[in-house]
């Protein structure tokens, strides 16, 4: 078989993270994307804490990590809880970009920072220091090519999606938590800390984010949603009593504490679900098997993979198989591949700032140490420190939020200081066209041969509409 040039390189950078050269796609570059399905890689470096074990060094935490870690001359003790925690936020930076940088199987890497910033956390906040790794490593990474409602189940019910979206604080308005507060005749400051009342975050975001879709949304691409603020009070009443405890209670990070949890039938989306621990996997299984889950999903990697506005017929592919598999996203994917609209040979996607970090450094075949040395440095100075989205949402995935001329002028500099590490060991001119092939244009590559050193010449092919497209 021959290889397609084009089809290579859309292989190598659409669905992959970049190569130094195309041959590493093979022959075939749809069966070398097809041979990647599957549970994505063990994380690099490591043994790496399980969520309990870091729930416990969070527990053991005595004062803010700022605090301590700024005073002048002060270094925390090897032994202490609060470097324990440091060191756990850097190992699970500096793994999850040393894998994507290293990892021969970057099409189920890419789904698996796709998964990641759909299930977003952040360590913004600090009740989910120390657990947005292992959200990757024990919900993520294991079930990308499985069931959807696995993969819905097992990020919904981490510790991190716990802590993050506050289901911790969701006691239910009749639970007998609540009743025994009131009973003790618990003066107003008391009663609201042993009882907040129901709090919906956890329930509007599973529904709103990872599965159904903004209620009424969806566009051309839609319908999006089905439900009502009374669906989404009524699922946060059946998540009560889901915890995630520091330190654990007999090694285990998450538990379902009936005592908080609301009493009583629920009613969600016109279906009745029972009282207790068993309605959460009921729920949980209506909305991965939702017709609109199986659009916004789909609109979503139709939306990664190929264009900010991705055509309507791929979407309703994918969606097609999403719905007939129940879920199977190895199928989807399958799909996705197969698809004629996923090979357009437009440069329709601008890569993120770790995307535009990550498929460099594959390129040029270097590490990645640089880009975990603090927040101010490499992925923070690009606007895009992995576990510290600004939101549940994630970060965007369209070029529109990403093209300021802040932002662009960020990714010269960022360039240009990897440039002047490397740039006289390495020539561009080869390098652009064996990692790039038929989508270098000649103007780019005349603008790299005329380039004055190596430096510039990599900047320029770093910097290039080939090189930051995809």
């Amino acid at each position: 078989m021959t290889t397609d040039p084009l089809k290579a390189a859309i292989a190598a950078h659409r669905f992959g993270l970049g190569e130094p050269s195309l041959a590493a796609v093979g022959a075939d570059p749809a069966a070398w994307l097809r041979g990647q399905i599957g549970p994505a890689d063990p994380p690099a470096g490591g043994p790496f804490p399980t969520a309990a074990q870091a729930l416990a060094a969070y527990a053991e935490q005595k004062v803010p990590l700022k605090g301590l870690l700024d005073i002048p001359g002060k270094t925390p003790m090897a032994s202490s809880p609060e470097f324990e925690l440091r060191k756990i936020i850097g190992a699970d930076l500096q793994s999850r970009l040393t894998t994507a940088v290293t990892t021969r199987r970057p099409f189920a890497e890419r789904l698996m920072l796709f998964w990641a910033n759909h299930f977003s956390v952040s360590i913004n906040k600090g009740t989910v220091r120390g657990l947005a790794g292992a959200l990757e490593r024990e919900a993520i990474r294991p079930n990308i090519a499985g069931k959807f409602e696995t993969l819905l189940r097992q990020a919904s019910l981490h510790p991190a999606m716990l802590r993050y979206l506050d289901n911790n604080a969701s006691t239910g308005p009749h639970s007998r938590a609540a009743l025994r507060v009131v009973r003790k005749g618990a003066d107003d400051e008391r009663r609201k800390k042993l009882s907040t009342g129901l709090n919906e975050n956890l329930a509007r975001e599973i529904m709103e984010l990872h599965s159904l879709g903004v209620a009424g949304g969806g566009g051309a691409y839609g319908p999006w949603g089905g439900y009502t603020q009374a669906d989404v009070t009524a699922f946060a009443a059946v998540l009560t009593g889901w915890r995630a405890y520091d330190p654990p209670r007999d090694d285990q990070a998450v538990r379902f504490e009936a005592n908080w949890h609301e009493p009583g039938d629920k009613t969600i989306m016109g279906k009745r679900y029972p009282e207790g621990a068993q309605a959460l996997d009921l729920v949980i299984h209506d909305l991965a098997h939702h017709p609109s889950t199986a659009r916004f999903v789909s609109t979503k990697l139709a939306r990664h993979f190929v264009a900010d506005e991705p055509p309507r017929s791929l979407v309703d592919k994918l969606a097609d198989t999403f719905t007939q598999s129940g879920g199977d996203l190895a199928a989807v994917y399958r799909t996705l591949i197969d698809a004629p609209e996923s090979w357009d040979g437009g440069l329709a996607k601008l890569k993120t700032p770790e995307e535009f970090a990550i498929s460099s450094l594959r390129v040029l075949g270097t590490d990645d140490r640089q880009l975990a040395k603090g927040k101010d440095s490499a992925l923070g100075s690009l606007g895009q420190r992995p576990h510290t989205a600004p939101s549940p949402a994630g970060w965007p995935d369209k070029a529109d939020e990403w093209l300021g001329p802040d932002a662009i002028w960020k990714r010269v500099e960022w360039a240009l200081r990897l440039a002047e590490r490397v740039g006289d060991r390495i020539d561009a001119r080869a390098l652009a066209r064996a990692s790039l092939g038929p989508r270098l244009s000649e103007a780019t590559y005349q603008q790299i041969e005329r380039a004055a050193d190596g430096t510039q010449a990599l900047v320029l092919l770093l910097m290039s509409p080939e090189f930051q497209r995809r």
